[in-house]
C-alpha cells in the first residue's frame, strides 16, 4: 500500500497511478512559458527554437548554426531572420524619424567605407528612399518630394600603404554596389584625403604625409587622420550641395569612443560626440545606427548577403587599440556591456547643436515639416561653447582656454596656434619642440587654419 502521508520521505511503496501523476507534474515543472507564449526549459532556453516575435518560424541559430556571427549575437537565438531584420530596421527608422534626420527635401551623403556598418546604413537609406519614391508616385498632389542620396568613399592611400591595384579593385566593387541600389540613382564620390589642401593631388599628398609624420604619438596620429577624414567628407558635401552627412557609427564604436575620450581628458566634449545629431559642422552629421551593435550588423550582412569591401582596414594601436580590445572582451563576457556604456554616457547633457537647426525658410513645404517627429532633448544653454578646437572641432570649456587673447584681429602663428586647441590635441597631436611645432603648423590644411583664426566660430543661429 501507499503511504497516506504526503510528507513521508521513507521511500515506501507507491501505487502506479500516483507515480505517473508525480512524473507528469515533474515533467510539467521543467517546462516554462515565456510571456509571449514560447515554451522554454527550466534554464530559460528556447526548447523548440521558435522566434519569440512571430512564434512560428525557427530562430536564426537553429537554421544557421554554422556562422560564428550568429553565435556571438544573442538575437540569433531569439528571432527568426525576418523578425530580426525587421527589428534592426525598426531601430534605424525610429532614430531617423524621432530626431528629424532626413526630410523629404534633403540631399543625404552616406559615408561608405565598405564595412558592415556603412553597408547596412546604405541599404536602409536606400529602402527608405524607395518607399518614399513609391509614395510620391502613388500620391495625387505629390506634395512630398523624395530625398536624394549620394555615397562618398574617402581614399586614405596617401597615409596608409595599399597597392594601387587593390585600391582600384575595391573602388570598382563599391561602384558596383552603389549602381545596384537603383532606382533612384545615387552618385558615388571618391575623395582623396589630400584634396583638402588643393586641387593638385601630388602636392597635397606630400604635404599630408609631412603633416602626419610630424606627429610622434601613435594615438595622436590616428586621431589626426580621423579628423582629416571628417574634413574631407565635409568638403565633398559642401561642394555638391548635400544637406546631411550620414555616418555608420554603431553602438560598439561609440562605446569605444566613450572610454577613449574619458582617458584622453575629453569629458567636457564627450556629450557632443555621442548624440544622434551633430550640427556643429557645416553639414549636420547624423548617426542612425547609434542603437545597433556591430554583431547585429554583421549578422544582417550574412543573412541578406550584402556585399562588403575590405580596404584600408588597419588595426588600431595606442590608446584606441587598447580600449577596443578591452570593450570587445567586456562584450564577450556580457552581451549588453556596449549598450550599457552608451546609455550611461547618454545621460550627459547634450549641447544645443545636438539637434537639427530650425528651418528659417518660410517657403519650406508644410507637409515636410508635419512629417518630422522631433523628440525634445533636455538641453542646457549654459553649455553653449564659446569656441571649438581647430583640429578636432571639440567644444572648448573655460579651463581649455590657455591664452586666446594672444590671437587678435585674425593674426595667427605657430606659437599661438596651441592656445586655440583642446588639451587632448595639445598633448597628443601637437609636437613638443618649438621648431617641430613650426614645421607641423606649416603643413596644416587651410580649413584648420581658417577655423583657428575665427574666434567666434560658434554659429550665430545657436546664439539666437
Amino acid at each position: 500500500m501507499a503511504c497516506s502521508s504526503g510528507s513521508c520521505e521513507s521511500g515506501c511503496y507507491k501505487d502506479n497511478n500516483e507515480a505517473e501523476a508525480a512524473g507528469e507534474e515533474n515533467q510539467h515543472s521543467l517546462i516554462n512559458e515565456l510571456p509571449n507564449g514560447v515554451p522554454t526549459g527550466n534554464n530559460g532556453v528556447n526548447r523548440h527554437n521558435l522566434c519569440i516575435k512571430c512564434k512560428s518560424n525557427e530562430t536564426i541559430a537553429a537554421t544557421n548554426p554554422t556562422p560564428a556571427a550568429f553565435a556571438s549575437c544573442g538575437d540569433g537565438g531569439r528571432f527568426c531572420a525576418g523578425c530580426f531584420r525587421s527589428n534592426l530596421f525598426g531601430k534605424f527608422k525610429f532614430a531617423v524619424t524621432s530626431n528629424a534626420m532626413i526630410s523629404p527635401s534633403d540631399n543625404v551623403l552616406v559615408a561608405f567605407s565598405g564595412g558592415n556598418s556603412s553597408r547596412v546604413a546604405l541599404q536602409f537609406v536606400h529602402e527608405m528612399q524607395c518607399k518614399a519614391q513609391k509614395n510620391f508616385d502613388a500620391s495625387r498632389d505629390r506634395s512630398l518630394p523624395v530625398f536624394s542620396v549620394g555615397v562618398a568613399f574617402v581614399d586614405e592611400s596617401a597615409i596608409y600603404p595599399v597597392s594601387s591595384q587593390q585600391l582600384d579593385d575595391a573602388i570598382e566593387d563599391m561602384k558596383l554596389i552603389v549602381s545596384n541600389l537603383t532606382p533612384p540613382r545615387k552618385v558615388f564620390h571618391v575623395i582623396p584625403t589630400a584634396s583638402i589642401y588643393s586641387s593638385d593631388l601630388g602636392e597635397g599628398k606630400e604635404r599630408l604625409r609631412e603633416l602626419v609624420n610630424a606627429v610622434s604619438d601613435v594615438t595622436g596620429k590616428e586621431d589626426l587622420v580621423l579628423h582629416l577624414r571628417m574634413l574631407s567628407l565635409q568638403k565633398i558635401a559642401l561642394e555638391n550641395g548635400y544637406t546631411k552627412l550620414l555616418l555608420g557609427s554603431c553602438t560598439s564604436r561609440i562605446a569605444c569612443h566613450v572610454i577613449t575620450a574619458t582617458v584622453k581628458g575629453q569629458g567636457y566634449s564627450l556629450a557632443a560626440d555621442i548624440q544622434y545629431v551633430d550640427a556643429r559642422w557645416g553639414v549636420p552629421v547624423v548617426l542612425p545606427l547609434r542603437d545597433c551593435l556591430t554583431q547585429e550588423l554583421s549578422m544582417l550582412c550574412c543573412l541578406d548577403r550584402l556585399k562588403t569591401v575590405e580596404v584600408l582596414d588597419t588595426p588600431r594601436s595606442g590608446i584606441n587599440g587598447l580600449v577596443s580590445s578591452f570593450v570587445k572582451l567586456l562584450q564577450e563576457e556580457n552581451a549588453s556591456r556596449e549598450s550599457t556604456i552608451v546609455r550611461t554616457a547618454g545621460k550627459l547633457t547634450p549641447f544645443d547643436f545636438n539637434r537639427m537647426p530650425a528651418i528659417d525658410d518660410l517657403n519650406c513645404n508644410f507637409a515636410s515639416l508635419r512629417r518630422q517627429k522631433k523628440y525634445n532633448l533636455k538641453l542646457n544653454e549654459s553649455l553653449l561653447p564659446e569656441s571649438f578646437c581647430p583640429i578636432c572641432n571639440s567644444p572648448l570649456s573655460k579651463s581649455d582656454f590657455l591664452s586666446l587673447n594672444d590671437v587678435e584681429n585674425g593674426q595667427l602663428s605657430a606659437e599661438t596656434f596651441g592656445a586655440k586647441c583642446c588639451l587632448s590635441c595639445l598633448f597628443q597631436i601637437l609636437p613638443k619642440e618649438r621648431s617641430s611645432v613650426e614645421h607641423f603648423y606649416s603643413f596644416l590644411p587651410q580649413p584648420i587654419i581658417a577655423q583657428a583664426k575665427n574666434d567666434n566660430h560658434c554659429n550665430r543661429r545657436w546664439l539666437r
